[in-house]
């Protein structure tokens, strides 16, 4: 068995202990796998292991990686999330070549991304990105502002507005962990008693994952715990 076969079946069962621990069913939580800065070699092991959905931070690279995987692995169809910053003339590409996109923050960004939509491809999957912890330095909509987004983004075409999305500051302690995935998720109650349609809380990361499986996440992002430390120098 390869070390990310062993470390995907090991998060895996962190995530069916929160899961029955918060009595919800395992088959409820997706898990992300991010492979940003790793090779397209360490998805096709992923993908050998079973996961099937991939996460990626930085456009070219994703791109790269997309195109190798397409080839080397026909029979797989990955599903592809981006989870980076999205600049305005990046949307094009994203658009064209993600199922997912877990960060829009702004509603000129969905609407680029929902004019560029390929019609032949089911609609984009939508995760609004909300600054939970209010850090100045953190990507997101504010929690004041996230209602008249997300009325915006559900009325666009060739999107699908799924659900919310946060990178809460990073804490220790679970208690502290769990209160900023708590109001991420009443966000999102709030917004489905508003009428939208939503069905995804996109939460969590290796360090936090328990907690936020505790508090609702329907997809959790994972990365070190599979593929390893990230060098960042290349």
């Amino acid at each position: 068995m390869s070390t990310i076969e062993q470390n995907l079946q090991a998060v895996r069962e962190s995530i069916a202990q929160a899961a029955a621990d918060a009595q919800r069913a395992p088959a409820d939580v997706a898990l992300l796998a991010v492979s940003k800065t790793f090779g397209a070699d360490a998805v096709l092991a992923a993908m050998r292991a079973g996961q099937a959905a991939f996460g990626e931070n930085y456009l070219q690279e994703a791109l790269d990686k997309i195109a190798f995987v397409k080839e080397a692995a026909p029979q797989h169809v990955p599903a592809w999330h981006f989870i980076g910053p999205i600049q305005s003339n990046k949307t094009r590409p994203i658009a064209e070549h993600f199922d997912w996109v877990h960060t829009v923050e702004r509603e000129k960004i969905a609407v680029r991304l929902s004019e560029q939509r390929p019609a032949g491809l089911p609609d984009l999957n939508i995760c609004l990105q909300v600054n939970i912890s209010g850090e100045a330095s953190k990507s997101g909509v504010t929690p004041a502002e996230l209602p008249a987004l997300a009325r915006a983004v559900a009325q666009l075409p060739r999107l699908r507005l799924r659900g919310l999305m946060a990178i809460p500051e990073p804490e220790t302690d679970v208690h502290l962990q769990r209160a900023a995935f708590a109001q991420l998720r009443v966000l999102y109650q709030q917004l489905k008693a508003d009428g939208l349609a939503l069905d995804t809380l996109s939460m969590g990361m290796s360090a936090d994952l328990r907690a936020a499986v505790l508090e609702g996440a329907t997809i959790v992002r994972v990365g070190i715990a599979i593929f390893g430390s990230r060098n960042y120098s290349h």
